[in-house]
């Protein structure tokens, strides 16, 4: 499932390319058809992203909710104004050519994780992209425009030069802007949204008082807003914290120390595009987990094989119908 960082990441790309323009929608698979009807000839307004979900507000005090649970992306074709808070994962603005090939020596995640083209689930995406700091026609570049449509697309918006498709969303719906800030308030929450004193308090608040365990706490969107199985993993992993702690049986020192840590690996994970939780790299090792998770993280994805830190096997089961993966000696 796409973590915050991917939605935050989509958020800046829509702020920087559809924001301030006017918008043509469609739904080229029809599912979200009369959605788009509403969409269509309206100027973007503005955007925003907290948690995993998306809100993009239209002219006429229309809202467009977006979360793309476990499969949803959205791919991106034309020109793309990158936005210069979002770096390549080497710390660079990406640089592509008409194919969407890289040109410089930008670190290109194996699975996609880190492309700027389709953000959500990592996908091979066949759009034309190029991202540059100043638009240029298309049609001297000889691009197909608008770009055809690939697969299941349930909405497409599109600006003169810019095109955004979603593909496979839990949740693709217009609000009301009464109901766009009942949904913001049901989510915990997040470090790039809001005052960050108060959102530290009510995270250790929410956590101190359940005693529902900490595994499933971190997962909860109501109590903190974000973090999927990657992080939960690893966050837990970074304090030794054993995953079935109930919260309120978790020191507050520990609480807060989760709270900091996530608030670093979410801005490391929207500069780089990359859920990077190992800290202390060599330059040699730091370029090698950028271009594979399975050299990026401490137990994530690591079962069966030996602890990074004790060389106990990691443990896999299952809690919330969700995979989880720890280290039984360094989290007991």
């Amino acid at each position: 499932m796409p973590e915050g960082h991917s939605v935050h990441r989509i958020a800046r790309q829509f702020d920087r390319n559809f924001v301030g323009k006017t918008m043509s929608a469609s739904s080229p698979q029809g599912r979200f058809a009369e959605g788009a009807a509403v969409l269509n000839g309206r100027e973007a307004v503005s955007v925003q992203a907290v948690g995993k979900q998306m809100f993009l507000e239209a002219e006429g005090d229309v809202w467009l909710r977006v979360h793309l649970g476990l499969y949803g992306a959205w791919d991106f074709a034309g020109d793309i104004l990158v936005d210069p808070t979002i770096a390549s994962a080497n710390g660079r603005m990406g640089q592509t050519n008409q194919r969407g090939t890289v040109v410089d020596d930008e670190i290109l995640d194996d699975a996609g994780e880190n492309s700027l083209a389709s953000i959500g689930a990592p996908r091979r995406t066949r759009v034309h992209v190029r991202m540059s700091e100043q638009t240029k026609g298309l049609a001297d570049e000889g691009l197909e425009w608008p770009p055809p449509v690939v697969g299941q697309v349930r909405l497409r918006l599109m600006t003169d030069i810019t095109a955004a498709d979603l593909r496979g969303p839990t949740a693709c719906v217009l609000q009301t802007p009464e109901e766009m800030l009942a949904s913001v308030a049901k989510l915990g929450p997040d470090p790039l949204v809001g005052d960050p004193a108060q959102n530290e308090e009510r995270f250790v608040e929410a956590v101190r008082k359940k005693p529902t365990v900490i595994a499933l706490l971190l997962m909860d969107q109501a109590v903190v807003s974000g973090i999927g199985n990657v992080y939960r993993a690893e966050m837990l992993f970074r304090q030794r914290l054993n995953p079935h702690t109930p919260g309120r049986e978790v020191p507050e020192d520990i609480v807060r120390s989760l709270w900091h840590d996530w608030v670093r690996l979410l801005a490391i994970g929207v500069e780089t595009g990359q859920m990077m939780t190992m800290d202390d790299l060599s330059p040699d090792a730091y370029r090698a987990a950028m271009a594979s998770r399975d050299d990026r993280h401490w137990v994530y994805h690591r079962a069966g094989l030996p602890c990074r830190i004790c060389g106990t096997e990691i443990a896999l089961e299952e809690i919330g119908a969700r995979k989880l993966y720890w280290c039984p000696r360094c989290q007991a």
